[in-house]
């Protein structure tokens, strides 16, 4: 067996060599396949392609997000970009208006029946979501108006400050989406998975309780959508609301749908406005993508009261107090100043004063009111808002200031 300089045996592959290189001594020996290389550059050029993906996906929803934004046309209760900056809680109000889907317009000038406060607290990796009743008893101009109606009045602007007004906490962006939106987004996820609570069927959704359940966009509007079967009424449309909206959140970051992004996004751009920039979105993409993985919910409860023939839900000073002792503890704002004596009288709004320049001014309105119950209230209160880097000044009630 031929051996080589070192005296070691010859393998296979080399002896064909030594044999044909007698034969031709001009031959030089075969190289390795260099598959390993081969592979890496097969792998570069998917990374490449894929570099190139990402690029024009971003580009793509960047372009498309820039026509969702609409401010408010009001100053900001806060210094949002510096919360951003730093990393701190903040809040978002969602609003969905009644249209958009079952033969009706989409120009986001209907009541926004659905009103949730969403707060992300990235510390914490915790996010809430509480619900304010759509009947829930305001004071917009010196007029008693259900707090859905706030939006038709003055637009975002006027259901940002009732509903800072009503609670005594900071909004920092508002996410207003129309009802057919939220049926093509699903759609465009691929559908949203959820549990439900209670079995029931109404249009297009027929579920079972405990089963899990896929739902199509239609099933999911439908789903959040019945309150007459629910034995919780609208407080029990409110829970489902709540639970589709996390579920969304949850399946966000699924491979599904981030194949699907650009046609989430050219829905979003079509059903929905916001104050959110592009540079906010990014912002809350980095520093708060893991802030949902803890979430609870609420919900702000009121008594029936019956206001000149129409029905509201009037919250206490107590479940005010209460709610807004909770948002604030998320947000990370002090509550050693807040008491029940500052939800004492009804949320009064002003929307004579939208600018884009100076906060919002303050409103001294009165009220008078006969409930269910027989008893008369009178409503008298201003709420002032402080927007430096620092301060966020609340509800002025009687003469006594709150400032956290």
């Amino acid at each position: 067996m031929p051996e080589n300089n070192n005296n070691e045996p010859l393998g296979p592959r080399r002896r064909r060599y030594e044999r044909q290189h007698q034969r031709n001594p001009h031959l030089r020996p075969h190289k390795k396949r260099p598959w390993l290389t081969t592979l890496l550059v097969i792998l570069g050029l998917v990374i490449i392609g894929g570099a190139w993906w990402g690029i024009k996906t971003y580009n793509n929803a960047k372009n498309t997000m820039n026509t969702t934004f609409q401010a408010t046309g009001t100053k900001k209760a806060r210094n949002v970009d510096a919360v951003l900056k730093k990393g701190n809680p903040f809040s978002i109000l969602l609003l969905g208006t009644d249209d958009g889907a079952l033969g009706r317009g989409k120009d986001f000038s209907a009541r926004t029946d659905t009103m949730i406060v969403a707060t992300i607290n990235p510390k914490k990796e915790s996010m809430t979501l509480t619900s304010i009743p759509r009947d829930t008893l305001v004071n917009i101009d010196g007029q008693s108006q259900k707090i859905n109606a706030a939006y038709t009045i003055d637009g975002a602007s006027s259901a940002v400050k009732s509903v800072e007004k009503l609670l005594n906490f900071p909004i920092d962006f508002y996410v207003l989406i129309n009802m057919g939106g939220l049926k093509q987004i699903v759609n465009a996820m691929g559908g949203v998975t959820l549990t439900p609570k209670m079995t029931f069927k109404y249009g297009h959704a027929n579920v079972k309780k405990g089963v899990k359940t896929t739902l199509s966009g239609a099933a999911a509007l439908d789903y959040s959508r019945m309150r007459y079967d629910d034995p919780l009424g609208d407080y029990g449309r409110q829970k489902r609301q709540r639970q589709v909206i996390m579920s969304m959140v949850s399946q966000s970051n699924s491979l599904g749908s981030l194949t699907n992004i650009e046609k989430i996004t050219k829905e979003l751009s079509n059903n929905m406005r916001t104050d959110l920039t592009w540079g906010d979105m990014v912002a809350l993409d980095t520093k708060y993508k893991n802030a949902t993985h803890h979430a609870k919910s609420y919900t702000l409860q009121g008594t029936d009261s019956t206001i000149n023939g129409l029905s509201y839900q009037v919250a206490s000073a107590a479940e005010r107090y209460k709610i807004s002792k909770k948002i604030r503890t998320q947000l990370q704002l002090s509550t050693d100043n807040l008491s029940e004596a500052d939800f004492t009288e009804t949320a009064t709004v002003s929307t004579s004063s939208s600018s884009d320049t100076s906060s919002s001014s303050s409103s001294s309105d009165t009220t008078t009111y006969q409930s269910d119950t027989g008893t008369t209230g009178t409503t008298d209160g201003t709420t002032t808002y402080q927007g430096d880097t620092s301060t966020y000044q609340g509800t002025t009630t009687q003469g006594t200031t709150t400032q956290y």
